[in-house]
């Protein structure tokens, strides 16, 4: 039905990362864990199996689709029936459109600030316990 999981953001060399929340006002928003839930229910097939994946329970990923399912126009998770598996569930063109679209906004954030980011880590303290 979509076209597959997006491509995850290329990550910076070392640690440095730079994650992005988009408020869209009312309460509605969209950020690194929505779009990791996304993810992985596309990987796993499983609302219960993506929140397993994050250690949080069934119905916490389950409010958190349900938000996203009412937030957008069209459905981002949708239930699949059948199979001798009992069905499962997919992530929806829809679905796959916002986690791809989430990803480039942080790629291109990230390349836009990535001067920045580095001059923030050598301020850093070293993780090693030495002094600076």
């Amino acid at each position: 039905m979509g076209r597959g999981p997006a491509k995850k953001p290329a990550r910076p060399t070392g640690k440095s990362s730079l994650h992005l929340r988009i408020d869209f006002g009312s309460e509605r928003s969209i950020g690194p864990g929505k779009v990791r839930l996304l993810e992985l229910i596309n990987e796993t097939g499983s609302i219960s199996a993506a929140g397993r994946a994050l250690a949080m329970s069934y119905r916490q990923a389950w409010l958190l689709v349900d938000e996203m399912n009412q937030m957008f126009r069209d459905p981002v998770v949708a239930a699949q029936t059948g199979g001798g598996g009992g069905g499962g569930t997919t992530v929806t063109e829809t679905g796959n459109d916002i986690v791809r679209l989430y990803r480039e906004m942080e790629r291109r954030a990230y390349d836009a600030a990535s001067s920045e980011i580095r001059s923030l880590a050598r301020l850093l303290t070293p993780q090693d316990g030495s002094p600076h």
